[in-house]
């Protein structure tokens, strides 16, 4: 096969802001899209149609370029490309001139039939983090990885490809940062220096266009709120979906759900989700209910509701071929499935049977799909999971002539996912009258978080997947999805009431909390495991309830930047060699305040590695010196939390569902530091969108060591808080003698090391003096 080269710039112009470059083998198209973000499309195709399933924006009408015979230059407030004319290759650089990315002198972009790579150069101290949904080390360096969205049953921890596509990745180096998203959603491939003698990396993809966006903000932060901003952000979720949720394959009734239901409040454990698989359908039919097990849904969700659970149901893309049920003959009338080129309607085998495939690339069908959600929304159904949608079909080799209208499987797959979770949300929101619907998918690609929470498929449960599944989930959240999770306890195969127990523990600190198995396995519910287990588990649901306003202070965060709830410690830390460290790789920010160290549950003590700063042990008001590695005890009863000095975080009381009234007291746990340090604090009613309208309560919690204050900016926003009092406790403190609030004196009571006081929750401005 012949290897093509990208050629020499025989013209250079200017048209509607983009630079067009054309040499002898395809036409360059660069673009500016904000100071920190620039595009490059190269394309032997060239079209006047610019569509992106991910991208959300425009790009400038205008840049700054200059020329001269050999290069020509692009320059914004925070980035310079240097473009060489001949050979024509592309140089990033901070506008200070420090090299970020470059393409390797020798060869750059390359085409081999309609396969197109881009041959960059390869750092010395290069580390790669990113790709999302993808198994292996933090720092992808040494390694390859394919993207094609695939049903990856019983995938081990070296699997490769998983579920997504997320063809985006960080690198660093040489103290600087850069980010890279080739948008192309045909089978691609990424090499971080697997094979190339350390001289280049390199990325690609079978068909399309190279076509990529630079990142050029010099902290991963910063990289991540431009991507986001690109691709869009999540919408603020459901509260009740941050609760715990029960899930199995399957509750095979109603009754056997209500059971389960009924055994959490009489149990006192907390919860808010349950979960019904495929067997509440009518023979895995779409949009149905079996009569003989599900015979009345509105009865059973009428009593969920009446224990404040939420119900969700699983939803499949396949329409089973049977005429006189609904969906199949609308959707053969209208045209709504995939074909042969022949025209022919493309069947496959599902858990229906022979089934069809909704073209969900298409407005009309999408809207379709949207408004028969009915069938569940009608009896209360407030939540929706799309499994199967990568797509997957029995064989797993869908074939590449399959069509979606002017779209073949190749072009499209690793969108597929992403499309279907577009029409399930648009129609739910519409169904459900400024209710927030929730939204999980298992097949992925960017700009996924618009529209739906995501989780890692079906895992296996043994201590290496938990661990696996905390850096796919710190993983997923540098591809700018922030609502992730994983099957607690492992979906495949049988847990040991010490794997079950630490999972959950470390499930508290995961955005989605969500128990799920397989059929055939054992049961998953909290009170399963014996009593010493159960109280436990009990015991650390509970203090997920207690996170709640921490938790969803940090999901507004990632609605406004993009940055994730679970992050890597590489986002903080990115130039801190040892949190790429495989002992320490596993390890995780909750937010901004609290470090997590998963370990596993055969061991009780364990090597923690605290960066810069100083630290105290969640469970002990310990502190700690960071920059350093300590040991560490890790009971099954207490998995090694700390939190960040001067962290503040908000709590409340205990409560068994989100929808209870709790006893009405903000706990505002600050720790102390020298550094001054402020945190975000935001409410709203938790289940509509009138938060866009002003409906929300929002404040700014600021903590001055050097002046001995702490203040809480006055509310934002319309919205009443839920809580009338502030109980401010200070960790960490020498003795605090007094607390004035605006003034007045409050009395402080002392607990071992710590100091607290009640107090009224004004809404304006509050300047407490300690």
């Amino acid at each position: 096969m012949q290897t093509e080269f990208l050629g020499k710039a025989l013209s250079v112009t200017e048209r509607g802001g983009k630079l067009i470059i054309k040499t002898i083998a395809a036409e360059a198209q660069v673009s500016v899209y904000s100071p920190t973000i620039i595009r490059v499309n190269i394309t032997k195709k060239h079209t006047s149609v610019d569509s992106s399933f991910a991208v959300m924006q425009k790009p400038l009408k205008k840049h700054n370029c200059n020329q001269t015979k050999d290069i020509i230059e692009i320059t914004t407030s925070e980035l310079k490309v240097t473009i060489n004319k001949s050979p024509l290759r592309f140089t990033f650089s901070t506008i200070g001139g420090q090299v970020l990315s470059e393409d390797d002198s020798r060869f750059g972009t390359t085409w081999q039939g309609e396969k197109v790579t881009s041959y960059r150069k390869l750092f010395a101290d290069e580390k790669f983090i990113g790709l999302g949904e993808k198994t292996g080390n933090l720092d992808r360096r040494g390694t390859a990885y394919v993207n094609w969205n695939t049903d990856a049953s019983e995938h081990g921890i070296k699997t490769d490809p998983l579920y997504k596509t997320f063809p985006f990745f960080i690198g660093i180096h040489s103290g600087a940062t850069y980010g890279l998203f080739m948008d192309n959603t045909h089978k691609s491939f990424f090499d971080f220096g697997a094979t190339t003698d350390e001289q280049m990396s390199w990325f690609g993809a079978e068909g399309g266009d190279m076509n990529y966006y630079f990142f050029g903000a010099q902290t991963v932060a910063g990289i991540l709120q431009d991507f986001t901003w690109l691709t869009g952000r999540m919408e603020m979720p459901p509260l009740w979906s941050l609760g715990y949720q029960q899930c199995r394959w399957s509750y095979m009734s109603a009754k056997e759900v209500l059971k389960v239901a009924h055994t959490f409040r009489k149990k006192q454990i907390p919860a808010d989700v349950l979960y019904c698989d495929i067997d509440y359908m009518d023979n895995y039919k779409i949009f149905t209910w079996d009569k003989k097990t599900f015979p009345e849904p509105k009865a059973m969700l009428d009593e969920l509701k009446a224990m404040d659970f939420k119900l969700v149901t699983i939803v499949d893309p396949g329409i089973k071929v049977e005429e006189g049920y609904k969906e199949y003959d609308e959707g053969v009338a209208n045209k709504y499935f995939a074909t042969y080129p022949n025209g022919e309607n493309y069947v496959a085998n599902v858990w229906p049977g022979r089934c069809h495939f909704p073209d969900f690339y298409r407005a009309d069908v999408r809207e379709w799909w949207g408004k028969a959600f009915t069938a569940l929304t009608e009896p209360g159904v407030d939540g929706f999971w799309n499994d199967m949608n990568e797509p997957a079909a029995w064989g797993q080799n869908i074939p590449d002539i399959v069509q979606f209208g002017k779209y073949t499987m190749p072009e499209v797959r690793n969108a597929y996912g992403l499309e279907m979770a577009r029409a399930t949300y648009d129609g739910t929101k519409k169904l459900l009258n400024n209710k927030r619907p929730f939204v999980l998918t298992r097949a992925a690609y960017p700009g996924v978080q618009r529209y739906s929470a995501v989780w890692t498929g079906d895992n296996s449960a043994y201590d290496a997947h938990m661990l696996l599944g905390q850096r796919l989930v710190n993983s997923i959240g540098l591809a700018g999805v922030a609502f992730t999770g994983v099957d607690i306890g492992g979906f495949t195969g049988n847990p040991t009431p010490e794997l079950m127990v630490r999972w959950n523990s470390l499930g508290v600190y995961t955005p989605m909390f969500r128990n799920h198995a397989c059929i055939g396995t054992i049961y998953r519910e909290p009170w399963r495991w014996g009593k010493k287990n159960e109280a436990i588990i009990k015991k650390d649901i509970e203090y997920r309830y207690c996170l709640l306003p921490y938790i969803y202070s940090g999901f507004y965060q990632s609605h406004q930047t993009g940055l994730p709830l679970s992050r890597t410690l590489a986002i903080d830390h990115s130039h801190d060699t040892k949190v790429y460290d495989a002992h320490y790789q596993n390890q995780f920010m909750f937010g901004d305040g609290m470090l997590v160290a998963p370990v596993v549950s055969t061991e009780h003590q364990a090597k923690v590695y605290l960066p810069k700063g100083h630290w105290y042990r969640l469970s002990t008001g310990e502190p700690f010196k960071g920059g350093k590695v300590i040991n560490a005890d890790a009971p099954l009863t207490d998995l090694p939390v700390f939190v960040k000095a001067g962290a503040i975080i908000p709590m409340q009381g205990g409560v068994q569902s989100t929808a209870a009234h709790g006893d009405g007291i903000l706990r505002l746990h600050i720790w102390f530091d020298k550094k001054a340090n402020s945190f975000t604090y935001y409410e709203d009613d938790g289940t509509t969108y009138n938060y866009q309208k002003g409906t929300y309560y929002k404040r700014t919690m600021a903590f001055e060591p050097s002046r001995k204050q702490i203040t809480l900016s006055a509310v934002e926003g319309n919205y009443e808080s839920r809580f009338g009092q502030v109980k401010l406790v200070l960790h960490g403190f020498e003795k605090v003698k007094h607390i004035e609030v605006n003034g007045e004196v409050l009395k402080v009571e002392h607990k071992k090391h710590d100091a607290f006081l009640v107090m009224p929750n004004y809404r304006n401005e509050m300047v407490i003096k300690y």
